[in-house]
């Protein structure tokens, strides 16, 4: 059997905000933005530079109700929600604050890689991350 994520939802506030907000600061490219009459809704995915084709992406789901919306920028519970996997730690992270990205731990160096932890445009915490070459332990004790 072969199986693989293909979207992770991200509960936003407003669609066009969230498509800048991840285009302008994390250089994500987007993939769908198609308006589903029937439900009165949009289907927007949005995915990291370089990912490969028919990769994981994120699908910005605009909050529908007042239930939903209260979740929108604490989707985790204040943990790290998302990781951001990047080939060249330095280069992107100089990039994101260069584009006003916050972050809220600096970079440290751990064994399983090079990791620091931002907020998106909601408040939802991430983390870029280089891992290692070498196999190393899962940071989700660190989040």
């Amino acid at each position: 059997m072969a199986q693989s994520l293909a979207h992770v939802a991200l509960v936003v506030r407003d669609y066009d905000e969230a498509i800048a907000w991840f285009s302008e600061k994390l250089g994500f490219e987007l993939l769908a933005d198609e308006y589903q009459a029937e439900q009165d809704k949009r289907w927007v995915l949005v995915a990291p530079p370089g990912s490969p084709p028919g990769g994981t992406s994120l699908l910005l789901a605009r909050a529908a109700t007042p239930e939903q919306a209260a979740f929108v920028g604490d989707q985790a519970g204040g943990r790290v929600f998302l990781f951001l996997r990047t080939d060249d730690f330095d280069r992107d992270h100089a990039a994101m604050l260069a584009r006003g990205v916050t972050f809220v731990r600096p970079p440290v160096a751990q064994p399983y890689g090079k990791v620091a932890v931002f907020l998106d445009l909601y408040g939802n915490r991430w983390d870029l991350v280089q891992f290692s070459a070498a196999p190393a332990p899962s940071p989700a004790g660190r989040a």
